[in-house]
């Protein structure tokens, strides 16, 4: 099974277990760990925002137009922001590093 690692907010690094088809959010969320995804994945907030590691960025499908106009919602938005509700495991990103923002 593919793993992630999550930098929470206050740099813990946290590896997974990362099933293939479930959102960054749903592994999150599985995991314990502090990502909101308000709107539970449908698009419509940005509380699901994350930070791709630079290394991994190219690596992902390009945002959606509708991905970057929540993105542009989001507090503490970087070039590697993401939302985690658009990123699907899949066993090509093994590895995958995301870091959670510091909270506004």
């Amino acid at each position: 099974m593919p793993h992630m690692i999550f930098i929470e907010s206050d740099g813990t690094r946290r590896e997974v277990d990362a099933p293939v088809g479930l959102s960054v959010l749903e592994i999150a969320h599985k995991h314990g760990v502090d990502l909101e995804g308000a709107c539970e994945g449908s698009l419509a907030c940005a509380t699901c925002h994350v930070v791709v590691d630079p290394d991994w960025a190219p690596k992902l499908a390009a945002p959606t137009e509708d991905e970057e106009d929540m993105l542009d919602l989001a507090f503490g938005l970087e070039k590697t922001s993401r939302l985690g509700c658009q990123i699907v495991m899949t066993e090509a990103l093994d590895g995958l590093v995301v870091r959670l923002p510091h909270k506004a």
